[in-house]
């Protein structure tokens, strides 16, 4: 019979492993908009509400998301640290707040598969840059989608030139829009950090992690962002590994669900030597997403799009909270 785990609280190195862990997951804007609360041996994990993108995010879909890649990170710690990861989403309706609970069950040795996640925790970061070149396998491209379908989401390949053309309209557009909504770009400023060096802890997105740059690399918008033609655009799309990740409903649970895809997904091609970054400002845009459905004729509601490739240069880790702004808070 396997071992459960006595009920008691964690111990103080396996809680900074699990708030680490945690920290590290991706977010919008780099804002971390979560918080995570300890009742006994299961842990809370918490929307922060408090931390809102009205210009970027005014539906709250990538902060949800966030919390997604948040959520896989956590059940990740917890089967590296030797248990069964036991989640139940949403549990309570009068705390919409509260995206999920997680618990240790029973003893169990974690799967290579989790281990080499783990490691590429640290490792990931947001390439927002050009890639080197060298194509993606399709075997490769085909492991990707296997691993978001595992986790309940569609990640299918744009590859087809009609496709990658109409895509490519639709980040010329909504580059135009954003590049003129001066709310937008102020909102972006307001998230930017300049001071990095001094910066031990902290959220944002670091300056230098978003150049003047060009599409698609640039994946912000900024009033600098040189954008290409639609020809050069989609040649440029087309040296890529672009995937669209779809849910089949655009509910709450839709948007925590992609955002744990898209962390395993991006774990997985970060394991296998792949560099990506997320775009979701073009979904931000009705008439955009609106579009990319009918155009592409998705069968699902359309979450982000993903480019990956392999790297032409590192990059740096973007900042992070320091544990105790996301332990012990209440929500």
């Amino acid at each position: 019979m396997a071992e459960r785990r006595h009920r008691g609280p964690w111990s103080a190195s396996e809680t900074e492993v699990l708030a680490r862990t945690l920290l590290r997951a991706p977010s919008v804007h780099n804002i971390q908009p979560w918080l995570l609360e300890f009742e006994h041996d299961r842990l809370l994990l918490g929307e922060r509400r408090d931390l809102p993108l009205p210009e970027h995010d005014p539906l709250g879909r990538d902060r949800l998301m966030s919390c997604g890649a948040a959520l896989a990170n956590l059940e990740l710690a917890i089967r590296v640290l030797g248990y069964e990861a036991r989640t139940v989403t949403f549990p309570d309706p009068e705390r919409p707040e509260l995206v999920a609970t997680v618990e240790p069950g029973e003893r169990s040795l974690p799967s290579a598969e989790d281990l080499h996640r783990y490691a590429a925790i640290e490792r990931r970061r947001s390439y927002r840059k050009r890639f080197s070149g060298r194509p993606v396998s399709p075997a490769r491209i085909g492991d990707l989608t296997a691993t978001a379908a595992a986790a309940g989401v569609q990640a299918r390949p744009i590859r087809d030139e009609l496709e990658l053309t109409r895509v490519a309209d639709l980040l010329e557009f909504a580059a135009e829009a954003f590049q003129h909504d001066h709310g937008y770009q102020r909102e972006l400023a307001l998230w930017t950090v300049h001071d990095e060096m001094s910066l031990r802890h902290g959220a944002g997105i670091a300056a230098t992690a978003l150049p003047p740059g060009s599409l698609p690399w640039a994946g912000l918008v900024r009033a600098r962002t040189a954008l290409p033609d639609r020809e050069v655009l989609k040649r440029r799309l087309a040296d890529e590994t672009l995937l669209v990740f779809l849910t089949l409903d655009d509910t709450r649970h839709d948007h925590l669900k992609a955002g744990h895809a898209l962390q395993g997904t991006w774990l997985d091609a970060v394991d296998g030597g792949l560099v990506g970054s997320i775009l979701t400002q073009p979904l931000h845009l009705p008439e955009v997403r609106s579009a990319l459905c009918e155009d592409l004729e998705l069968a699902g509601f359309p979450q982000a799009l993903m480019r990956f490739g392999y790297p032409s240069g590192a990059v740096p880790a973007s900042p992070r909270r320091a544990v105790d702004e996301v332990l012990g808070r209440g929500f």
